[in-house]
This record gives structure tokens, sequence and C-alpha cells, in this order.
């Protein structure tokens, strides 16, 4: 499984490809299989996201779960605060204040 992931541009948030359009959770990813190439060049052409590349992942019943630790910590967020986190489908989600 393939995943396309970058970083969002007005905010810098993780962002993940669902098939459509980008989100913040990964849970929310599609698998690119041999098309990930092809939209990461599109993606990142039309200006919506920084930085784009792929990576791999296993299906889960929880949805993706991206093979390389440095992305489950980009997915999940930080690992010394845990009530830091990204949850599934929060509805604050990009409305935090810093």
């Amino acid at each position: 499984m393939k995943l396309l992931t970058g970083n969002d541009l007005p905010t810098g948030d993780v962002i993940w490809w669902t098939g459509s359009e980008w989100s913040r959770h990964v849970e929310d990813a599609a698998d690119v299989g041999d098309q990930g190439e092809a939209i990461l060049q599109a993606e990142e052409g039309a200006r919506h996201v920084n930085g784009p590349y792929l990576i791999d992942a296993t299906a889960t019943p929880e949805g993706p779960r991206p093979a390389h630790i440095k992305d489950r910590i980009r997915a999940l967020g930080p690992t010394v605060r845990p009530d830091l986190t990204l949850k599934p489908a929060d509805p604050d989600v990009g409305n935090w204040v810093i």
C-alpha cells in the first residue's frame, strides 16, 4: 500500500491524500498505488501541497498505518505530550491557536 503525504501550504499541517482531496487524518488516506507519482506531481504543481512524498503503509481495521516510525509520528503528532496528539475526526483540527 502506498500513501501520499505532505504539508498544507497555509498552515504547515501534515496532510494525507484521500483519493479526491487532502485530509489532516491518516485514517482518511487512500492507497494511491501506481498513480502516486502522477498525483504527487499534479497536486504539487497546482500548489495544493508542500513537499509531497510517497510512503509505504499497511492496511489495518483502523485505517492505514505508515510503515516508517517517522511517518507514524507525523500522522499522530508529538510523542511526548499525549494531550497534543491528533485525534481521528477531531472537530477542532485546523482551529488551533498557537
